[in-house]
């Protein structure tokens, strides 16, 4: 069994221009043999959900074993990054990180996996790389949360000024009346107030 360590893309095959491309051709199809894969990449574009994400141009971390298997290659292993984002409910912005667990089997050109299987269904060897890219986009999408809040008991905003319930004033309010009163507030006043008659004397 081979065993190797990879701390950069050039030590790993990979090339810089695609971070997430790994070149296996050192395990050759011989079952059993693997690879270990660190190294941090720059990501390429932003990855991730519409309101949260890891930003383009930011580190990815790849911690990762490669093993031949019958079929392929076999990945697994962890990829994380810094999160940056909005909270759904007060837009303010909110940091985090994300770790995603991978488990990815790509198909030997050839296999029997390979030739049984439709080109959605799984991922292929091609020429003696992996590219683990839309593996790590889906599991980065399914890991972030949808409506991401900067804390779970964020008031969010003030429906009819905006303002951030967090730090407005105690017991925020806006008077709301009724469209069809409107008209006789202004020809009445509210209560407890002088009507308008009333202020402009006799």
């Amino acid at each position: 069994m081979s065993r190797s360590v990879a701390s950069d893309g050039a030590k790993s095959g990979g090339k810089q221009s695609d971070p997430f491309v790994l070149d296996v051709r050192s395990l050759g199809r011989r079952a059993g043999s693997m690879s270990e894969v660190h190294r941090t990449v720059i990501a390429p574009e932003r990855l991730g959900l519409d309101m949260v994400a890891i930003p383009a141009d930011s580190e990815v971390d790849l911690d990762l074993r490669l093993e031949a298997v019958t079929e392929g290659v076999l990945v697994t292993g962890t990829v994380s990054g810094e999160t940056e984002g909005q909270c759904s409910r007060c837009l303010e912005p909110i940091d985090d990180t994300v770790t995603v667990f991978l488990t990815e089997l790509f198909a030997y050109p050839d296999s029997a996996t390979e030739q049984t299987t439709d080109a959605d269904d799984v991922h292929r060897v091609v020429d003696d790389r992996l590219d683990l890219e839309q593996s790590i986009i889906d599991a980065i999408a399914l890991e972030l949360p949808m409506s991401p809040l900067c804390s779970e008991d964020c008031e969010g905003l003030c429906p009819e000024c905006g303002v951030r319930l967090a730090v407005a004033e105690p017991g925020h309010a806006h008077e709301q009346i009724d469209p069809r009163w409107a008209a006789l507030r202004d020809k009445f006043g509210s209560p407890g107030e002088d009507s308008p008659k009333d202020k402009g004397g006799d």
